[in-house]
């Protein structure tokens, strides 16, 4: 199972990469691709998370070939 994995922002420059590419045996919830890709951190607060472009929850479940992605909240004014 392939996952791309996506950082934007701040986050991005936290982690010091962009993106990933993840292969997985087994299913997988966002939780568990954030904690695959970066062992060595805890999830972030206020983290926002989407699977192919829709935010989801970070206990939901990805699939072969989808897309990651992890950013904090946007603001505006």
């Amino acid at each position: 199972m392939s996952i791309k994995v996506r950082y934007f922002a701040s986050l991005k420059e936290n982690i010091g990469r962009s993106e990933d590419e993840l292969i997985l045996t087994g299913p997988l919830t966002v939780y568990g691709v954030w904690h695959q890709a970066n062992p060595d951190k805890d999830k972030p607060n206020q983290v926002l998370a989407a699977v192919n472009m829709d935010y989801v929850d970070w206990n939901s479940p990805v699939s072969d070939g989808d897309e990651v992605a992890f950013f904090p909240p946007v603001t505006g004014g």
